[in-house]
């Protein structure tokens, strides 16, 4: 009979960041230890709280699957000597597995017949197992950080104060430094502190509930966002909704009590985004808005106790959160008098990175570049985008911004318009920061988008050249996140740039802070480019050969490298698609390192090589107009019209021929075909089900 197993470790208050990953993480190692010790089981289920990580795993089978273990012996025909009888090394193998001679088989292999020994391993009883599969899981979570504590030896995110570990309502003995397993949790740290005793899956979590405890995330979530939502309501209005703010206070708590407070209405006059930044990420509140979206003078919060007197609990909350929009009021009116354009000096004594130079030198840099991209899009705007990257970064200097960082780019569009700027240009600095998390919304204006890939490049392009690329995981100036922005942005607003392009103005304008040689650099972006379009593309949904494919022909201009992906892609639905496939890689195949190809018609020899060429003449000039119109779906159409006199070629001509002039003219007329469709792809990357 299956039974349940229920893990719970309790902790000090563990940081809400962590456990997210915590509870994944934990489901996918119980998962992989049981599956090793061969252990079935129903379902897994991994819950967590700030004071504990909790683990269910359904209808655990009570031992062990048996396991039969096939080892392969001597040849039959060395298993017996010449007068019958076992061999020695039959007799040898027999007595090392354990069995008498009779009881080994005979099985057939690749090489021939051979004695083998097959043994059944009785499965161990699963509660002999678990001590040691709940300890290794205990000390292989991984967390972000972890530490130690007193003067132990196991690590964990905080010191582990009590274990219980129940397999069919039996104690697991485990131990962990001092701490012994038992049947026995503890409710709230305030409310109900008291150890109690555990008999099973049901009686844990109902008795945590009785000790105000909710131990299931989704449960506390739900009940956070429909608390929140009535008490907004309350006040004629509806709560500002983040999800990860909703996932904090989620992780901040074990028993949520939702409280509403107010502020003065004076601070309304700050910005809005100040006093959501303000309430959301100093705070964790949730701001009121009314349904058009206007902030209201109410907040939410969060609290992890039920005290006897919420109103006390209120006071407290709006008494810490008039400080913090007293600061910010103060900061917002002192940074008002002082214009932005005044601010640029105070760039100079900002390092932007030690190896690159200054915030104002930067400045510099990507202002010349932008003033060049907007040359090749749009002369008309390009003193705008001058003025836009210009005063792009003047609001790092504002006490706002250096009390809230995430509010660079905000901070400098509202001071810019409190300032006279034109609007445009107030958009455009904030939005030059923009996509500020993958899929995240993309600038509106030209001035933002085109300063915002200057900024990007030159960021990209300084911290290669200086020696500092991401690696593995570690990308610690967001250098990925900004290669993607470019690109998205490009291909958002289908700008005539090509990534060459972008790299060659980056590495002139920082030829003085490269610490490694110019061509080397721009290999090192440019490869780096083409792996987050490939990720990217894959990620789309197309296939991976049809974007190698395509990337291995070119992708300096993102936009025709993906007009060729989606038309690949849909040419891949052609029955023809295969067929052509094989017979264009056919065609590389035998080129190899062909170079230089001349075409002489008085040296065909037989027809199939007369019809392929005559089949791209009438097809080439065509081709090329439609290559040149982007028209990639009508390219392939045509280029598929080929597929027959290339079969035919290869089928009726011997390419490699004696003669050496028919050969070069032989490969040469290939080679032209070649160079037409790999316009398009490199068909050779194509996965097919055959090929020559």
């Amino acid at each position: 009979m299956n039974k349940e197993l229920l893990l719970e470790i309790g902790t000090e208050e563990i940081p809400a960041a962590f456990l997210p990953r915590a509870i994944s993480d934990m489901e996918e190692i119980i998962k992989k230890y049981l599956q090793e010790k061969r252990i079935p089981f129903a379902g897994v289920r991994a819950m967590a709280t700030p004071r504990r990580l909790c683990l269910h795993v359904a209808e655990l089978a009570v031992k062990q699957e048996d396991q039969t273990i096939e080892k392969i012996g001597p040849a039959k025909k060395a298993a017996f000597d010449e007068k019958g009888n076992p061999s020695k090394a039959a007799l040898g193998f027999a007595k090392g597995q354990g069995l008498e001679f009779s009881q080994l088989e005979t099985v057939t292999t690749d090489k021939g017949e051979y004695l083998a020994a097959r043994k059944t391993i009785n499965g161990e009883a699963t509660l002999t197992i678990l001590p040691d599969i709940l300890t290794k899981l205990v000390t292989s979570i991984p967390f972000r950080k972890s530490m130690r504590w007193a003067d132990y030896e196991t690590r964990f995110a905080r010191p582990i104060h009590w274990l219980l570990a129940l397999y069919g309502g039996a104690v697991v003995p485990i131990k962990l430094e001092t701490v012994q397993s038992s049947n026995c949790s503890r409710g709230h740290r305030f409310l109900s502190p008291a150890p109690f005793v555990v008999a099973d899956f049901a009686d844990y979590l109902a008795k945590l509930r009785n000790n105000f405890v909710i131990v299931d995330p989704a449960e506390r979530r739900k009940t956070i966002l429909e608390e929140a939502q009535k008490a907004a309501a309350e006040v004629g209005g509806k709560i500002y909704l983040t999800d990860d703010l909703l996932e904090t206070v989620t992780f901040i708590v074990e028993y949520p009590v939702v409280i509403r407070g107010g502020f003065d209405k004076a601070f309304l006059q700050v910005p809005k985004e100040v006093l959501t930044t303000t309430m959301i990420s100093h705070q964790k509140y949730f701001p009121v808005t009314d349904d058009a979206g206007r902030l209201l003078p109410y907040f939410i919060s969060v609290s992890n106790t039920k005290a006897r007197d919420l109103g006390v609990v209120s006071l407290g909350n709006e008494k810490v959160l008039r400080a913090r929009l007293a600061d910010a009021q103060f900061f917002f009116e002192e940074d008002k008098k002082v214009p932005l354009e005044k601010r640029l000096d105070s760039l100079k004594k900002v390092v932007f990175h030690r190896l690159l130079g200054t915030s104002y030198e930067k400045v510099m840099r990507f202002r010349q570049l932008a003033g060049k991209i907007a040359d090749r899009i749009n002369p008309a705007i390009k003193s705008s985008v001058d003025r836009t990257a210009l005063l792009a970064k003047a609001d790092l200097e504002t006490q706002m911004v250096g009390e809230f960082s995430e509010l660079q780019g905000i901070m400098g569009s509202k001071y810019a318009l409190l300032a006279g700027e034109n609007p445009v240009i107030a958009q455009a600095i904030y939005e030059h920061y923009l996509p500020i998390a993958g899929g995240g919304e993309l600038p509106q204006t030209d001035e933002g988008a085109i300063v915002g890939i200057a900024d990007k490049i030159d960021t990209i392009v300084g911290f290669f050249g200086v020696g500092l690329p991401p690696t593995g995981t570690a990308d610690p100036y967001a250098l990925r996140r900004q290669a993607i922005g470019i690109i998205n942005i490009i291909l958002e607003k289908r700008y005539p740039l090509t990534l060459d392009y972008l790299i060659d103005e980056s590495l002139v304008g920082l030829s003085d802070n490269l610490k490694k040689p110019p061509l080397e650099v721009k290999k090192d972006v440019l490869d780096f480019f083409a792996g987050r379009l490939e990720n990217q593309s894959i990620a789309q949904g197309y296939a991976y050969d049809t974007v190698e494919a395509v990337l291995g022909t070119g992708f300096s201009d993102v936009v025709l490298a993906m007009a060729k992906i989606k038309a690949l892609q849909i040419f891949r639905k052609n029955p023809e698609f295969e067929p052509v496939s094989v017979a264009f890689k056919r065609v590389d195949n035998i080129l190899k390192d062909f170079r230089n190809p001349q075409v002489n018609i008085a040296l065909f020899v037989s027809d199939a090589e007369k019809n392929l060429y005559a089949s791209f003449g009438k097809i080439k000039k065509h081709v090329e107009n439609c290559i040149g119109k982007n028209d990639y779906d009508l390219v392939l159409k045509e280029l598929a019209s080929l597929r027959p006199p290339v079969d035919a070629f290869f089928d009726g001509v011997m390419v490699m021929d004696k003669d050496e002039k028919i050969r070069f003219n032989r490969l040469s007329l290939l080679a032209e075909i070649s160079a037409l469709f790999h316009n398009i792809a490199d068909f050779s990357k194509i996965v097919t089900a055959g090929a020559a």
